[in-house]
């Protein structure tokens, strides 16, 4: 709701939306995304997730738990299938004519009606908004479970990963690459960030200050309750020494990858995950001054061919501050930052040169009706 609100007062900033399909009617969610992609003036993305707690299924839904881990895959390619027909095929270009002499504001030959009768979901239906400045929303995904990362080359233009290491990154990246290709995309047409956390410094010391200082409030056992909801494994019955095993279960399966499997030459003690995590998250910390931090982030995208990071906070405003007063700077000096916005949408912001939408080799492109062949 506050997403119209902040684009009324900015002009560059895009909007990731987390939104759980699995909670979501697609009709009425898709027309949500096209109104706020008009109110932000074609801004909008769409982090795609499908849920991984029983909790919420039994507060969202009412079901008793929620759907297994590959049934939820199933079921999100059948609803992006559907909402990128709402989105792509229900309204051809200039169907909305706003003609005020004749007091006509569409064609109705050309908004067309969107018949789905899936395993999933049906619907019969035309998308009630016009076509928005990008129709489908930038696609942003965060799953690297094996179901995740061919999910994420099918659809996705950006994702989001977390692997504490350069081994587990780098096998992430070009394992997403590789399947992109297969399904016909340009591996490059994925942006790729891995969860990174930064504490930057004037100086040496006073990064490493601030890290001692940080350290002193985690929470051990507070950690271990927040890696339990994430990765399904109740820690309380570990101890803090014992090594982490792989375990599938039904939530979040690249969560127990990236400690286990995905590095098979390192092995995480309980304890080790948990002060991990304390600070920031799945993914590496890096502690230095400005200069130190763009050295280890240049290193990293060079060993793992990743194209950015997403910054983690560890407490607010103050990390925020140290990122946009010391390591921007030093990321521009070195031609690794902006110094100004692309102009346009959200998409050809991240992808200059684009164009607003999405394009023919992604899967959406196959919702877009020839009309004139159909007129023939």
């Amino acid at each position: 709701m506050t997403v119209s609100a902040m684009a009324t007062v900015t002009e560059n900033l895009g909007f990731g939306v987390t939104c759980t399909l699995s909670y979501e009617p697609p009709f009425t969610f898709a027309r949500r995304m096209s109104t706020l992609d008009h109110l932000t003036k074609g801004r909008i993305g769409w982090n795609i997730v499908t849920g991984y707690l029983d909790s919420a299924a039994r507060g969202v839904s009412g079901a008793a738990q929620q759907p297994g881990h590959d049934t939820r895959y199933q079921i999100a390619e059948e609803y992006m299938a559907l909402v990128y027909k709402l989105w792509e095929g229900s309204w051809e270009d200039g169907a909305a004519l706003r003609d005020r002499e004749r007091g006509v504001f569409t064609d109705p030959a050309r908004v067309h009606r969107i018949r789905h009768e899936g395993e999933f979901f049906k619907l019969d239906a035309i998308h009630l908004s016009e076509p928005s400045p990008q129709r489908t929303p930038v696609l942003f995904q965060a799953g690297t479970s094996g179901k995740g990362r061919d999910f994420a080359a099918r659809h996705a233009e950006c994702v989001f990963m977390a692997a504490p290491s350069k081994t587990v990154a780098s096998g992430y990246v070009a394992d997403i690459r590789r399947r992109a290709a297969l399904y016909g995309r340009d591996p490059a047409d994925i942006k790729i960030f891995n969860l990174t956390t930064a504490i930057v410094g004037r100086t040496p010391e006073e990064a490493r200050e601030k890290h001692a200082e940080y350290r002193r409030y985690v929470s051990i056992p507070g950690a271990l309750t927040l890696i339990s909801g994430w990765t399904g494994i109740d820690f309380s019955g570990y101890g803090l020494d014992e090594p982490v095993r792989y375990i599938r279960n039904e939530a979040v399966h690249s969560a127990v990858e990236s400690f286990t499997t995905a590095d098979p030459s390192k092995t995480w003690t309980v304890r080790e995950v948990a002060e991990w995590v304390g600070i920031g998250g799945f993914g590496p910390l890096i502690v230095g001054s400005a200069a130190e931090v763009a050295d280890e982030m240049e290193s990293w995208i060079a060993d793992t061919g990743l194209d950015g990071f997403n910054l983690a906070y560890v407490v607010t405003p103050e990390t925020f501050a140290d990122i946009a007063d010391l390591l921007v700077p030093e990321l521009q000096k070195r031609g690794r930052y902006k110094t100004d916005y692309a102009p346009g949408t959200l998409r050809e912001k991240l992808f200059p040169g684009s164009g607003p939408r999405l394009g023919v080799h992604h899967p959406a492109a196959t919702s877009r009706h020839d009309w004139a062949r159909a007129a023939e």
